[in-house]
């Protein structure tokens, strides 16, 4: 059975207003409410979404959760951080630092923390506070290994290719807002 164009379009609009009235009477409940909310995992009951890292190289994207979709592309950068926005039998949905997004098999991933350095200009501190020593400089897309990032500080321990320092929560991708790593 197919619809009339207009008949189409008036289901369209009502979805729309729909959406627009749940994310305003949402949005009024006082803000707690937020887009990437954890929830459990149907299989794995971690939370979800979360981030994880590429357990080895190389490793293939699919359009689908299984070896019968298309790879869609090739990862060739072992520990980049992904984030798994959902979970089919032992495949994972991920998202790339990139926002690329497909499907990886779970054993291509680990939970080793790591992250993406996206900031121009980002210094590794020899203490937890900005006013430390600079003992690096770290430039942008390098990967890094997140050791700690504990509460109520702006900075995380790192080790970016062998150097350890505190750098700040907001030069790399691989960290929720206010997340504390121990």
């Amino acid at each position: 059975m197919t619809l009339h164009p207009i008949l189409k379009l008036q289901i369209a609009r009502f979805s729309s207003a729909i959406a627009v009235f749940t994310l305003l009477f949402l949005g009024g409940l006082g803000g707690e409410i937020q887009a990437a909310e954890a929830q459990q995992g149907r299989v794995s009951s971690l939370p979800i979404p979360r981030f994880v890292s590429l357990r080895t190289e190389p490793i293939n994207m699919r359009a689908g959760p299984g070896v019968r979709y298309p790879v869609t592309w090739v990862y060739q950068r072992r520990n980049l951080p992904v984030e798994i926005t959902d979970e089919f039998d032992t495949w994972r949905r991920v998202k790339d630092p990139d926002g690329a997004e497909g499907w990886v098999h779970q054993s291509m991933l680990s939970g080793q923390r790591t992250g993406y350095v996206t900031a121009l200009d980002s210094s590794l501190f020899r203490g937890s506070a900005p006013s430390s020593t600079v003992v690096a400089k770290v430039s942008p897309n390098v990967v890094i290994v997140i050791d700690r990032c504990p509460k109520q500080i702006d900075l995380c321990l790192v080790n970016a290719k062998g150097t350890k320092g505190w750098l700040s929560r907001t030069a790399f991708w691989g960290l929720y807002e206010n997340e504390i790593i121990d």
